[in-house]
């Protein structure tokens, strides 16, 4: 069953039942060509009837999922994206589509790899792939069919292509960078913190962002005093272990890389047992729904976020395009999120088009030099490079605001700290 989305989007064009016949018509075509997703008909639903059709896969967590409501707003930042590319021209002839091949995946790694397998004979590359153990599983099958995706995941592994094989596009810091740069800020704006808790869902996200603050307590003479593993409360239960450990360990601050739900209950029973620390969360771990919690106060009062790119508000030509696209605010910056990381498939689909190669080898070859332009919304790396030009990136942080957009009031935009260039990474600071 594929998903899509019209809630806010401007002229976008679903796929009614009616439309049935010219899906089927583009998928005809497409069997008759060389090139899997590239077909001379146009999109089902479009108006541009002079144009043929890119079809690009969606595979994310878009309903009972832990960040289903993450992944949907991210997956309508994409749809406003490509909706814009579309109307402006598109792609060296031809629209992009990215509503027939989405799939719902519920952060599933088998779901995940079940579903890719289920549109890869369909698609030229991948618009979303959520969730990084999720598409860790899929990298083998990906990399025996040359499968170009964009990474709805900040694991620091995607910005090596001796991990990632060239295959995996990001936009925006790592998890790992995101804590160093995030207790950089911190310290400048609230207190240098001595003794420090983290508490991180298992696997390459909770690990990436707690190896980060691991390095930055290295660097700046401080203590990581519980290094607690969690995971979503539909496989936990509850977060009541994590809360009884920080309690047990006193910290001054709590990292947090969990999900939104876990972060509220986290938050407000610390809080209500006299915890009186602060807290500060990876960019998952807030959703606007939690001003609607007990926990409310809480967060308000004493829990910042960080995000890789310029929100709804903000004044870069990126975000302003963002809003452009869409007739009401978003439900959460997951939108803004979702536009952003579109940036740099957009570039790899245009040069391969200019070359001569819209195929997928062309879209893996070109990835090996490309240099992104983010609009000013977010850091881009160029891809295939050795490793990450940390010099690039920037953090922006937020708190919570119920009077602003989105229930959270952007702090600073454009953050850089001193601990990152201080580190010299050269390779991923978690492993698969």
């Amino acid at each position: 069953m594929a998903f899509t989305s019209q809630r806010g989007l401007r002229r976008f064009a679903a796929i009614p039942a009616v439309a049935s016949l010219l899906l089927a018509a583009a998928c005809s075509s497409e069997e008759a060509t060389a090139t899997p997703g590239v077909t001379s008909a146009p999109c089902p639903g479009s108006a541009h009837t002079d144009r043929g059709c890119i079809y690009l896969g969606v595979l994310s967590d878009l309903e009972n999922g832990p960040f289903s409501a993450l992944g949907t707003s991210m997956h309508e930042g994409q749809l406003a994206f490509w909706n814009r590319v579309n109307e402006e021209g598109g792609i060296g002839g031809y629209d992009v589509d990215i509503t027939s091949y989405t799939r719902n995946t519920s952060q599933d790694p088998r779901l995940h790899r079940t579903e890719y397998e289920a549109i890869e004979p369909h698609v030229l590359a991948l618009a979303m792939s959520f969730g990084t153990s999720q598409t860790i599983a899929t990298l083998n099958r990906m990399d025996t069919d040359d499968m170009v995706a964009t990474a709805a995941t900040q694991w620091s592994g995607w910005n090596y292509p001796s991990v990632d094989h060239n295959l995996v596009l990001s936009a925006g810091y790592s998890y790992c960078t995101e804590a160093v740069t995030g207790l950089d800020w911190f310290a400048e704006h609230h207190y240098a913190p001595r003794d420090i808790a983290v508490v991180a869902n298992r696997g390459n996200y909770g690990s990436d962002y707690a190896a980060g603050a691991s390095k930055w307590a290295a660097a700046n003479e401080a203590t990581i005093v519980a290094r607690i593993d969690t995971g979503p409360n539909r496989e936990v239960g509850n977060q009541d272990g994590p809360v009884r450990e920080i309690l047990a360990a006193a910290p001054e601050l709590v990292l947090l890389a969990t999900g939104p739900a876990e972060t509220a209950e986290i938050v407000g029973k610390l809080v209500g047992s006299g915890f009186t620390g602060r807290f500060l969360g990876s960019v998952p771990t807030w959703n606007a729904a939690l001003l609607k919690t007990p926990a409310a106060p809480a967060l308000t009062e004493l829990y910042n976020y960080m995000t890789p790119v310029d929100g709804w508000t903000g004044g870069s030509i990126g975000a302003k395009h963002a809003r452009e696209a869409t007739t009401g605010e978003p439900a959460n910056f997951g939108y803004s999120l979702g536009w952003a990381i579109s940036y740099p498939l957009k570039a790899l689909l245009t040069a391969a088009a200019e070359n001569g190669d819209l195929t997928r080898p062309g879209l893996r070859r070109g990835a090996e030099n490309l240099a992104p332009d983010g609009e000013g919304m977010v850091a881009i790396h160029p891809a295939g490079a050795d490793a990450p030009d940390l010099s690039r990136e920037w953090s922006a942080v937020f708190e919570p605001d119920a009077q602003a957009p989105m229930g959270a009031r952007a702090v600073e935009i454009g953050y850089r700290g001193a601990t990152l260039g201080k580190l010299g990474l050269h390779e991923p600071c978690t492993r698969l």
